[in-house]
């Protein structure tokens, strides 16, 4: 269901234009509230997690997260449809981070979590993989708004097979929740992607714009000093000593400012600037996500001869090299198609490359009783970062077609009216000559996957230097140490790690 509802509402976010009305910052709050809302239950359910269990708490967002996919499928607007998406993404944060958690401890074995990631690599990578065929399909078919409600009986199935194959666990003992540092995390990742999404849209004045950045900042300062002060915090620090997880989280945050992102904006390229159908933009899409189906079992088998301060900087540089192949298609029309296929095939394959092993590491590395704080500090990592790249692709694509129309419209364009003009363009319609939307176009959308090719190679070389892959420690000692870590034998073994 998670990774269903990852890949195929981008596919139905030019028809929300047409039938809601919405315009290009409502459908980058569509995504975007989801993302958010995910980020703030994240850290509060890792915590809930190692406390109060984790078989409760997964049955209880599995059947929110039906209820709340039935809002999105009701909604009539815009507004109560990101009302509803915020809702959902809450309830879908926790349901993906019990998953996570229950995996790694229900297989507390290296060989036989490997295998179960290995599992739900291919079950979340079918919802991944077929989710843009799924949308589309859906869309011709019968209306947007099943894309959703489709969420509903699967919802009731997955709680069945919940209740009677998850096992019940908890680890540490209850203690006070950080309720202010997840408060203070959640109200700064709001207002930087608040600012990135609505700071450029011309009903907002500079002055609002400097309040909201200085509440921002001062927020996320409150919520530094809150930390190192709690004897509980949100977010444990210290766990980033372990290079195994430092270096997972950087391939965290390397799919998210690059993989995940583009995916709300190619739909919208694909079926506007390439001139494709619902349904053929969905089979270009295919090509996107079917490998994160295929690929994630082979890079299990990978991590266990090579090292993982390879094998995820490797995937992240094949995602990297996927988003070049396409910025190249899309400045030379004559290889558009070609380059636009290949591309996406290269980068599905450095995301499937990269997106268990990361998973399977980030928890594997730490003790089994912070497993929970530790699934969630990777899912905050990924989040956050997704949800600030979603506002900067969207920035980058409007003042990339912003910039084409400076040079192309005659004249010389008020400033608001060209981005007025340019954020019309962006959500994909075409009102200018066809010539000059192209152009446009191309250009927004070659300056996001420049920018994605090269955050997601920066991120590669980082992690590839917090790894050492060089060192002395191979792949067999990096996996002895993480069954130790996770038979109990603790912190000297993570301080060693």
């Amino acid at each position: 269901m998670f990774g269903l509802e990852i890949s195929s509402v981008p596919v139905i976010l030019p028809t929300l234009d047409t039938q809601l009305g919405a315009r290009f910052s409502d459908l980058q709050w569509v995504m975007n509230a989801y993302t958010l809302a995910c980020t703030t239950v994240l850290m509060a359910v890792g915590a809930w997690l190692d406390r109060y269990g984790r078989k409760t708490l997964f049955l209880t967002s599995v059947t929110l997260f039906g209820l709340t996919s039935l809002a999105c499928g009701l909604a009539d607007s815009a507004p109560l449809l990101i009302v509803a998406r915020a809702l959902q993404g809450a309830c879908g944060g926790a349901m993906l981070i019990c998953q996570i958690s229950i995996l790694s401890r229900q297989f507390a074995d290296p060989v036989s979590r490997s295998k179960a990631f290995a599992w739900w690599g291919v079950v979340f990578g079918a919802g991944l993989g077929l989710g843009p065929v799924i949308g589309a399909g859906i869309v011709a078919l019968s209306s947007w708004q099943w894309v959703f409600l489709v969420h509903v009986p699967l919802a009731l199935l997955t709680a069945a097979l919940g209740r009677a194959g998850v096992q019940s666990s908890r680890d540490a003992p209850a203690g006070k929740l950080d309720s202010l540092g997840i408060v203070l995390l959640a109200l700064s990742v709001f207002g930087l992607t608040y600012l990135i999404i609505q700071g450029p849209q011309p009903d907002m004045s500079r002055a609002t714009v400097c309040w909201a950045a200085l509440a921002t900042l001062l927020t996320f300062m409150v919520f530094l000093i809150s930390q190192k002060l709690n004897p509980q915090p949100v977010i444990d620090f210290s766990v980033f000593r372990i290079r195994q997880f430092s270096g997972a989280l950087l391939g965290s945050m390397g799919m998210n400012f690059s993989f995940w992102p583009l995916m709300i904006y190619l739909p919208i390229y694909v079926q506007t600037g390439m001139g494709l159908s619902g349904l053929e933009g969905g089979l270009l899409l295919l090509a996107y996500t079917l490998p994160t189906l295929l690929i994630p079992p082979l890079a299990e088998r990978l991590m266990l001869t090579l090292h993982p301060g390879v094998m995820i900087p490797a995937g992240m540089l094949a995602i990297g090299a996927g988003l070049i192949v396409m910025a190249t298609g899309v400045a030379n029309p004559q290889w558009l198609l070609a380059c636009m296929t290949a591309g996406c095939l290269l980068a599905g394959t450095g995301l499937g490359l990269t997106n268990t092993p990361v998973t399977n590491l980030s928890t594997g590395s730490v003790p089994p009783a912070r497993t929970g704080m530790a699934s969630g500090m990777d899912m905050s990592a990924r989040m956050i970062s997704l949800a600030i790249n979603i506002a900067v692709m969207g920035w980058i694509l409007v003042e990339g077609i912003a910039a084409s129309l400076r040079q192309t419209l005659p004249g010389t364009p008020d400033p608001l009216a060209l981005q007025a003009a340019a954020q019309t363009l962006a959500a994909g319609k075409i009102e200018v000559p066809a010539a000059i939307f192209h152009a446009a176009l191309n250009q927004g959308f070659g300056w996001v996957l420049v920018y994605g090719a090269s955050s997601v190679l920066l991120l590669a070389l980082a992690s590839f230097a917090v790894f050492r892959p060089w060192s002395n420690m191979s792949s067999a000692t990096l996996l002895m140490a993480s069954a130790s870590a996770n038979t109990g034998s603790g912190s000297g073994n993570t301080a060693k790690n």
